[in-house]
């Protein structure tokens, strides 16, 4: 008989990783699409490259920023909250130990075990680390990895300029006749494959997602250009 394997990541791993993917590829797909929409906007008024490379730097900039700081301060909430939760456990361990036992055995005993197995499962749990076991079962945190808001920041921050950098380099590289186009084919394709990769992560069907995603950024494109136009054409 061979031994099973177990290199695939499994519970909180797991769950922690895909939450990383997901947050990356919506980031990507942000900086793509507001990037996009603004140089595509800019282009409808002007074919000044330099106009076109100060709107689409500033609009990566004043993203990626404004994702890092929404995502730190989002996650610093949910890091106090787990903080305050545990804090509040702690207490309860030090001051009714025995009612923390009965309430982690009818935690226990919902889940599927008889009532005697509960009880002796929540002992050995209690024994071995009480805080750890009344994290994991009653709140679903792992007190060793709480969420980092500086993680978060950073990947948000990388993820938009990545995305970014796409539209802004397709308008500012190409020729002048041949940057809308490149443009707008260059963005479609990169909604094509963040869609497409988002649908897999939630195990969705890809086909829903990517015409969501590049029906979206078309039209972002589409409103954005006949806006620029407009201004454009009257001169503002």
């Amino acid at each position: 008989m061979t031994e099973p394997t177990h290199d695939e990541p499994h519970g909180g791993a797991l769950g922690s990783r895909l939450n990383w993917l997901r947050a990356a590829v919506l980031g990507a797909n942000d900086g793509i699409v507001s990037t996009a929409g603004l140089v595509v906007g800019v282009a409808g008024a002007t074919d000044s490259r330099s106009a076109l490379l100060t709107a689409g730097l500033a609009g990566l900039l004043a993203g990626s920023m404004s994702m890092a700081a929404g995502e730190y301060v989002s996650v610093s909430t949910q890091r106090d909250s787990e903080m305050a939760a545990l804090a509040m456990e702690k207490r309860e361990l030090r001051e009714q130990p025995e009612a923390e036992l009965r309430e982690l055995t009818d935690l226990l005993q919902a889940r599927g075990l008889s009532r005697d197995v509960a009880r002796e499962a929540a002992e050995q749990l209690t024994e071995r680390d009480a805080l750890r076991a009344h994290a994991g079962v009653e709140l679903g945190i792992n007190p060793d990895e709480l969420t980092n808001p500086w993680h978060a920041a950073g990947a948000s921050l990388l993820a938009f300029t990545v995305g970014a950098l796409l539209p802004l380099l397709a308008i500012v590289l190409p020729p002048a006749a041949w940057r809308l186009g490149v443009t707008v084919l260059s963005v479609l394709a990169a909604l094509v494959l963040t869609g497409w990769r988002s649908a897999r992560l939630g195990a969705a069907r890809p086909a829903r997602a990517v015409l969501r995603n590049v029906t979206g950024g078309a039209l972002a494109m589409a409103v954005t250009y006949a806006a620029g136009s407009l201004l454009g054409a009257v001169g503002v």
